[in-house]
């Protein structure tokens, strides 16, 4: 299957939780979302709106400093997904990502990775890559007060097999993304 790529434009920060529920509402267990973008893109922001569709009642923040964490989750149909939520941005080598034993609940759970980019790929090849796009206010963007917070982001979705594709259709098809795309 080829890779085609799909853009979309969200008008707040807010918008992207949108997005995360409708990527937590239609995922199963053993998919593999990717979240890749510069600081105060939405990642964590996202990661929190797949959390509350899967039904993850704890705080979820990013684990930069734990690396990974399991949320325990239970969906509205009742059933059991629990969310792996993993911040790479630390990692400096794949010795470092296979420590952390993600093999072993890959298929069992969804599994999100911040700054995965160049690193978790090897994970599974069957993957959705989604990449955030923030305005940026100066050269290099990444200092706080540049971080626009209410600003548009560009989303762009990058499936790599064929149940990613599906879950990207399902996701850019749901009435919540519609909704936010129309405004």
């Amino acid at each position: 299957m080829s890779e085609i790529s799909m853009k979309i434009t969200v008008p707040s920060v807010e918008a992207i939780q949108a997005v995360g529920a409708a990527v937590g509402s239609n995922a199963r267990p053993g998919d593999l979302v990717m979240l890749n973008g510069p600081l105060g893109a939405g990642k964590t922001t996202m990661t929190q709106g797949i959390a509350r569709a899967v039904g993850v009642r704890a705080r979820v923040q990013s684990p930069t400093f734990t690396i990974a964490q399991i949320h325990r989750g239970c969906t509205a149909q009742g059933e059991k997904l629990d969310l792996v939520h993993v911040d790479a941005y630390r990692l400096t080598s794949m010795e470092e990502l296979d420590a952390l034993d993600l093999d072993t609940t890959l298929d069992e759970a969804l599994t999100v990775v911040e700054w995965g980019e160049g690193k978790a790929e090897v994970l599974s090849a069957d993957r959705l890559e989604i990449a955030i796009e923030r305005p940026e206010g100066s050269v290099s963007g990444e200092e706080p007060e540049d971080l626009l917070t209410d600003a548009p982001r560009v989303l762009t979705f990058i499936p790599h097999g064929e149940r990613s594709a599906q879950l990207a259709h399902a996701v850019l098809h749901s009435p919540q993304v519609l909704s936010l795309t129309e405004q």
